[in-house]
């Protein structure tokens, strides 16, 4: 959505536009066209996601959640340190 509004394009339109036609048309590689060339296929105009950055992403997210658990058992452990 982002990326459609910072082209100059209607967001919502385009995306909508998007999904139809790749459910249509059955290409999950269709994408906003932002440099106007007329073609949405994003494999044509090398524009890939690499897995190792979707790799990274899903590490990082794992090792916050890791120490947002540790972090809630440290406090849940200690609550009861100062009751009489």
């Amino acid at each position: 959505m982002a990326l459609a509004q910072n082209s100059g394009l209607s967001p919502i339109e385009t995306l909508a536009l998007i999904k139809s036609r790749q459910v249509r048309e059955n290409n999950s590689r269709l994408g906003v066209d932002c440099m106007m060339t007329g073609n949405n296929d994003m494999q044509d105009l090398f524009v890939i996601d690499p897995l190792i950055g979707k790799r990274q992403q899903l590490l990082l997210a794992t090792q916050l959640c890791r120490m947002v658990l540790k972090v809630n058992n440290v406090i849940i452990a200690g609550s009861g340190e100062n009751e009489f």
